[in-house]
């Protein structure tokens, strides 16, 4: 495969053991951003498909042979004199015991570790990527009494790991801290969707609705916090993708009770637009517990929303 200009192919792949944990090995001294902790992989040498790429990296690098693998993710990192055009694949099955072959460092590490090693830049968007659920729980807007926060506990308790609190009307601090303790204490993430966030709340990110998505032109939002965004068409989506969410939310794709007069974009379309999108997608509108396996045989995330989650 012929790079083009400053651009680079690399391909890396996510590899686990029976303790799902990651492999990564530390960049040597000799090499461009050396010290750094990175997935196993390198570069795609001319007239080379991705995937003989992969497999010989990996073969060379710490000497497994794998069998079955699948594309999760590409991003392209732009660094001052040089274009890194990456795809990640999840390693699902291989041969070997994983080693550092060329005198590398290497480590074992569960996601939940990764903030204690200094990593390249892309890492951090592999493991928000690694780290999404499949569903997450979008929560009613309705705060006038505690029912709210006792469906976020139970919600919590059936296993669910991203809580979006969603309010059309401003809630306090200590209300939203509130609910962040309980995603704590659940090991859950609790992202925000309310009307003039300023971005220091407590809380592991925010969501934008597709007005504000539209107004944003950079994400200015650090990167061990999560920030996704409503999207209602292939434009809106596309722009998410230009300023480096992390996730969106795509509807509606069935009718909905709360919506029932809104255009529908349908599996078609949906489809479509996860095709041209290297962002995770979520599918809203309509969804219920048996949209799971439909929405993920055409690319999506996972599913989101308030009542069938």
């Amino acid at each position: 495969m012929q790079q083009k200009n400053n651009m680079i192919k690399v391909v890396v792949g996510v590899v686990h053991n029976n303790s799902k944990e990651i492999f990564i090995s530390r960049r040597k001294k000799n090499q461009f951003m050396s010290g750094y902790w990175e997935l196993p992989g390198g570069k795609v040498e001319n007239n080379e498909d991705l995937s003989s790429a992969l497999k010989r990296e990996l073969f060379e690098e710490i000497g497994i042979k794998i069998e079955k693998f699948s594309l999760i993710q590409t991003i392209q990192q732009q660094y001052p004199k040089r274009i890194i055009d990456l795809s990640i694949y999840v390693i699902d099955k291989y041969s070997g015991t994983p080693v550092g072959k060329e005198g590398q460092d290497f480590s074992w590490c569960s996601i939940e570790k990764f903030k204690e090693y200094k990593l390249l830049p892309t890492m951090w968007k592999i493991i928000k990527r690694l780290s999404l659920p499949k569903s997450y729980w979008i929560t009613p807007d309705n705060h006038n009494s505690n029912a709210v926060f006792e469906e976020c506990n139970q919600r919590l308790s059936e296993g669910i790991k991203i809580i979006q609190l969603r309010s059309k009307s401003q809630l306090d601090k200590a209300y939203i801290d509130k609910f962040n303790k309980l995603c704590q204490l659940n090991q859950a993430k609790l992202v925000l969707n309310i009307p003039h966030m300023v971005f220091d709340e407590p809380c592991d990110g925010w969501h934008l609705t597709s007005t504000e998505l539209m107004v944003t032109s950079t994400r200015e939002f650090p990167d061990d916090k999560l920030l996704g965004a409503s999207a209602h068409s292939l434009i809106e989506a596309k722009h998410a993708e230009k300023i480096s969410v992390d996730y969106i939310s795509l509807s509606p794709i069935n009718e909905t009770l709360s919506h029932p007069k809104t255009q529908i974009l349908g599996w078609e379309k949906a489809s479509e637009i996860i095709s041209q999108c290297k962002v995770p997608i979520y599918l809203l509108g309509g969804m219920n517990k048996d949209s799971m396996d439909k929405a993920l045989s055409i690319g999506a995330q996972g599913i989101a929303g308030i009542r069938g989650v």
